[in-house]
């Protein structure tokens, strides 16, 4: 979606043939919500997901239905100030049939299903994969492709060989392995992961069961129970849709083979409380909880993405979404260098830009887990998981507030906001390298983010007046960079019809009268100047040196 958005063309091969029947990830951070905003697709989500009051409780107890369940929740207005749009719970087997059908309305993205990639050579000039049909089903968790002899190639590219049933030969500049935690490409290129040993075998159980027995407040979006097995059990839809997650120990014997369907539906209703319980069990899916990140995110012409670069333990919400960025971080590069704007060396910022910060989400989402690993064996008791629990339920200063450090970021010499507690808090900065902050603004329309102004263009903002406009015309003209100008006034009596008008964004963004702040494609801070004269030599050098022109 964001390679077409940038006028790039794409084949995504999936060799599953559908989207996914598992809600294997629920939670949409604030960030992604924004980035499904700039796709227009925000609004959809919200109405697919579960009310935005039942996103942040969380419970503990023996069951749902036990004396000692204990419920709390994160304020729900926490956010407000932050952003435009909020956290939401919208389940993966809704949510990719929405990206799916957004994705295969572009034009430039060729979407192919049932289809896997059997071989991979990299090349002088890129890489070189074949991909063949596959009826390959949904029942587990993904795995690596096959890796094999490679056929004689039997196509030109981009069209299928005879009737359809046999292998194509796909060349390309790039490849992007988004292959999951398992990954045989990330394995191919002999990138290691990094991390501790697996927290523990998984299986998830989803089932279809009527809660009404249970008082409202016990059907929350997530609750750690001390049952028999001791489980999590998450709300798919808060109605007849949910979710158990419980584990087994393969040193003392246990396999996910020992999770029949009579073994479920007692596991189920131990959890709810309710030994009578009808269940009607909908799908078993194991999986290897873990917490690990690859030594690198490049080999070549091959980029890692996704659980193949990064794989987070479930709690916190983290995996999905950090995913979401690096697609969000890589795709602007790969076109800008595909068009020539951008050197080659813009690629290498991706592994510099996206490493850091999944090693901190992978370490944040690890130290959750051990909250409850630490309830689950009595050193917590329930009380106190359930607090601690809640607390980390706000995680808007991981999720918005951090910071890229690379060569594609322009530094202006300003401190890091350092808040006592970074996890939560979130403290809005231009500062180069963070998100642009949201500030609302007042156009002739009505209200709008500093966020809606940006596209997949740079973006260069700056008060109204400030002499910027016309050296940002020449410095992009210059550089053959598409660059969009937004200028905003303070709304004072002299300029009563302007545009854009806000009181306080220029404080915000930590900018003067003369000032500008300029917005990468992806929504990050590339440069700042706070004042003085407007230079198109300085505004071309800035995006030189994040080009990697320079």
């Amino acid at each position: 979606m964001e390679l077409s958005r940038h006028g790039i063309s794409s084949l995504l091969v999936e060799r599953h043939p559908g989207t996914a029947i598992f809600p294997k990830a629920r939670l949409i951070s604030t960030r992604t919500m924004e980035i499904f905003r700039s796709w227009g697709i925000a609004e959809e989500v919200e109405g697919a997901g579960m009310p935005r009051e039942d996103v942040l409780a969380v419970g503990v107890g023996t069951s749902l239905a036990a004396d000692d369940f204990v419920r709390a929740a994160a304020a729900i207005d926490r956010d407000a100030p932050q952003s435009p749009t909020y956290t939401y719970l919208c389940s993966q087997d809704i949510l990719e049939v929405i990206l799916r059908r957004v994705a295969e309305s572009h034009p430039r993205s060729d979407v192919r299903f049932a289809t896997a990639m059997t071989d991979l050579r990299v090349t002088a000039d890129g890489v070189e994969a074949t991909i063949e049909p596959t009826t390959a089903s949904m029942t587990g968790p993904a795995a690596g492709p096959r890796i094999g002899q490679a056929p004689d190639p039997v196509t030109e590219p981009g069209s299928w060989n005879g009737d359809g049933d046999g292998p194509m030969l796909v060349r390309a500049r790039y490849l992007v392995a988004a292959d999951g935690s398992r990954s045989g490409i990330r394995e191919r290129l002999g990138i290691e992961v990094v991390g501790p040993p697996p927290l523990g075998h998984m299986v998830s159980v989803m089932f279809d069961a009527d809660l009404g027995e249970l008082p409202a407040d016990r059907r929350v979006a997530l609750s750690f129970l001390r049952s028999d097995p001791p489980c999590a059990v998450e709300a798919v839809d808060n109605k007849r849709r949910w979710m158990i997650q419980t584990g087994y120990d393969p040193s003392t014997g246990g396999s996910a083979a020992d999770f029949t369907e009579e073994a479920c539906v007692a596991a189920v209703r131990s959890a709810v409380g309710l030994p009578h319980l009808p269940v009607t069990v909908v799908g078993v899916m194991p999986w290897l909880q873990q917490a690990v990140v690859a030594t690198g995110f490049r080999g070549g012409p091959v980029f890692l993405a996704g659980d193949a670069a990064h794989a987070t333990t479930p709690q916190g919400g983290f995996g999905m979404n950090c995913g979401i960025q690096d697609a969000h971080n890589l795709a602007w590069k790969l076109a800008a260098v595909l068009t020539g704007t951008a050197g080659a060396e813009l690629l290498a910022t991706y592994d510099a830009e996206r490493r850091p910060i999944s090693v901190r989400t992978v370490d944040e989402s690890l130290t959750n887990a051990l909250i409850t690993l630490r309830m689950m064996q009595g050193q917590l008791s329930m009380g106190q998981a359930i607090e601690q629990q809640a607390e980390r339920r706000s995680s808007e200063g991981l999720i918005l507030g951090f910071c890229y450090e690379s060569a594609a970021v322009v530094p202006d010499g300003t401190p890091d906001p350092a808040p006592a507690d970074p996890y939560r808090t979130y403290v809005p900065t231009a500062r180069p390298g963070h998100r642009a902050p949201h500030v609302w603004l007042t156009s002739r329309e009505g209200r709008v983010s500093t966020l809606d102004l940006l596209g997949p263009a740079f973006t260069l903002m700056t008060p109204t007046g400030s002499g910027w406009v016309q050296p940002a015309k020449e410095a992009a003209h210059r550089l053959g960079v598409s660059l969009s100008v937004v200028e905003i006034s303070r709304a004072g009596e002299s300029e009563p019809d302007a545009p854009l008008t806000s009181p306080t964004w220029a404080e915000e963004y930590g900018v003067g009268d003369t000032g500008a702040v300029l917005v990468r494609p992806d929504g990050h801070v590339g440069w700042r100047s706070p004042g003085g004269a407007a230079s198109q030599a300085a505004l071309a050098g800035a995006l030189g040196a994040i080009l990697a022109r320079s």
